[in-house]
């Protein structure tokens, strides 16, 4: 096994975990791994597909959280935006972008750490739900990040655990596909994406089934407090990257 191999596979066994336990860590996990002997450009597709496949693994543990009427506005909002994010790709700075986000969920995650586990907010109705949903559709189709927005909003929102991960998981799942196919229409997905696909989706079968497991255990507040916790080292993660790529173009 050459180092590349070892390296996608240990990316997407810990990313399949993270993801099985948290519902959304897929691309936080493996990019920060991947990035030591993958391409960005190989990379996007790799997180996006792996993080569709860990979605769609394990599904049936979650399935019975799914609301329509919470998920509709989410993926109204998404499917929007994910075609937007993939146009900016060719004229706005993805380290840029990804910079502001790392800013605001350092700011932001760990001030919402300090709430009530009970805190609910309620303002916006759907139409904020849209908006979460848009600016995750945007993330997903520019730099493969669907999650942090809509799972921050979720959280803020106060869903149930069990609710939350349904929801999430669904809306997910569709800027997953349609970021994909936009992929492919752009012709970023090739010979050697599919062969990297082909080594991703049996890595991360049993440990997100194993993460999993571990989600359903949790009680609601333990599980709030560690989406937060993960957005913030996403923040980390996306911060110290953009800064890495920065100083590197100098």
């Amino acid at each position: 096994m050459d180092w590349t191999t070892a390296v996608v596979l240990a990316g997407a066994a810990a990313a399949g975990f993270a993801q099985g336990v948290s519902g959304f860590a897929f691309s936080l996990v493996s990019l920060s791994i991947w990035v030591w002997a993958i391409s960005p450009q190989l990379a996007a597709p790799m997180a996006v597909f792996g993080s569709l496949a860990g979605q769609l693994v394990t599904l049936p543990w979650v399935w019975r959280g799914f609301d329509l009427v919470l998920l509709m506005p989410l993926v109204i909002g998404g499917l929007l935006g994910v075609p937007l994010g993939i146009f900016l790709l060719h004229w706005l700075d993805p380290n840029l972008f990804k910079l502001a986000l790392g800013i605001f969920l350092l700011i932001y995650c760990p001030l919402t750490l300090l709430l009530p586990h009970d805190f609910q907010l309620r303002a916006g109705g759907r139409f904020a739900d849209a908006a979460a949903g848009f600016i995750g559709g945007v993330m997903g189709g520019l730099s493969g990040a669907s999650g942090p927005i809509p799972t921050l909003w979720t959280t803020l929102r106060g869903f149930a655990k069990e609710t939350q991960r349904g929801v999430l998981q669904a809306f997910n799942i569709a800027m997953h596909v349609a970021t994909l196919t936009g992929y492919a229409l752009a012709g970023t997905i090739n010979q050697d994406t599919l062969g990297m696909f082909a080594l991703i989706a049996p890595a991360l079968a049993i440990p997100a089934v194993l993460g999993v497991q571990v989600f359903r255990r949790m009680p609601t507040p333990a599980f709030r407090r560690l989406v937060l916790l993960l957005l913030v080292l996403s923040g980390i993660v996306l911060f110290s990257g953009s800064v890495r790529a920065f100083l590197g173009s100098l």
